[in-house]
């Protein structure tokens, strides 16, 4: 079993940045796989972005360049680092764990989440 809580989101404007983190409860953070979805309003949830236990990570398109995952196995959390804002990227972001991938993309592949954090960007 694992716990998360998001923190960071909040209200910036285009083109700004934000960082957003999960603290992980549990002695065995490393051995998970982390990632990080949104929910836009009238949306479904979609996959954005998630790390490896070894490190590798994996980007939806439309984040590519300019959102980065890391986590730091030493403080059980995982970060995602939100550069050149969109306004369309406006959404609940929601941090989400499990100790096999499945398919990444898929919410269901994932067992445990976060309650979520909203990020909202005006233009």
């Amino acid at each position: 079993q694992v716990q998360l809580v998001e923190s960071g989101g909040g209200l910036v404007q285009a083109g700004g940045s934000l960082r957003l983190s999960c603290a992980a409860s549990g002695r065995t953070f490393s051995s998970y796989f982390m990632g990080w979805f949104r929910q836009a309003p009238g949306k479904e949830r979609e996959f954005v972005t998630a790390i490896h236990p070894g490190l590798r990570t994996y980007y939806t398109d439309s984040v590519k360049g300019r959102f980065t995952i890391s986590r730091d196995n030493a403080k059980n959390t995982v970060y995602l680092q939100m550069n050149s804002l969109k306004p369309e990227d406006t959404a609940v972001y929601f941090c989400a764990a499990d100790l096999t991938s499945g398919v990444i993309v898929n919410q269901l592949s994932w067992n445990y989440w976060g309650q979520g954090t909203q990020v909202t960007v005006s233009s």
